[in-house]
């Protein structure tokens, strides 16, 4: 029985520090700004993201009820 708890919490403790790693375990503040080229309503946020790259972002999101464009990067 206690193999098994260990194995549990090895496993626990493996799974929780990878996505700890992946994240980089550091969570940076994402800047927000409306887009100016994006035209019409915001229905996916895809499209939203690609026109935000091309105005030198690195994506974009579909916001509020009006559902405008808001592209969005690192700060």
């Amino acid at each position: 029985m206690e193999r098994k708890t260990f194995g549990l919490f090895f496993l626990l403790l493996i799974i929780v520090l990878a996505s700890h790693v992946e994240n980089g375990g550091v969570e940076g503040r994402v800047c927000i700004s409306q887009s100016h080229h994006y035209k019409g309503p915001c229905l996916r946020d895809h499209n939203c993201a690609m026109v935000c790259r091309t105005e030198g972002f690195s994506g974009g999101d579909c916001v509020g009820f009006r559902r405008r464009c808001f592209c969005t990067r690192g700060c």
